[in-house]
């Protein structure tokens, strides 16, 4: 029932910027702290940013300072800003919501390929 749907992923430039965004339902938004993780053709997946329901933030060292993660608990949505992407930020990124132990719902997933 609870369902996690990212979207604004697609092709982008290097150097360029895209925001990506994840929409819940089925469960209490404001009380998850919600993450993104990200997963390249032949590699495991990785965390790459998280945000707390009082808003605290933590990034990865490969996008600290490039990324910036957000919430809007009044829409049950969750951002992901990334700008001056390069060309081993592509992956497939993925929004998760964390149940207390660990990130027990994910959604499906959006395509970042960067490249000219």
């Amino acid at each position: 029932q609870v369902q996690l749907v990212e979207s604004g992923g697609g092709l982008v430039q290097p150097g360029g910027s895209l925001r990506l965004s994840c929409a819940a339902s089925g469960l209490t938004f404001s009380r998850y702290r919600m993450g993104w993780f990200r997963q390249a053709p032949g590699k495991e997946r990785e965390f790459v940013a998280a945000i707390s329901w009082s808003r605290s933030t933590y990034y990865a060292d490969s996008v600290k300072g490039r990324f910036i993660i957000s919430r809007d608990n009044a829409k049950n949505t969750v951002y992901l800003q990334m700008n001056s992407l390069k060309s081993e930020d592509t992956a497939v990124y993925y929004c998760a919501a964390e149940s207390g132990v660990s990130y027990k719902y994910w959604g499906q997933g959006t395509q970042v390929p960067v490249s000219s």
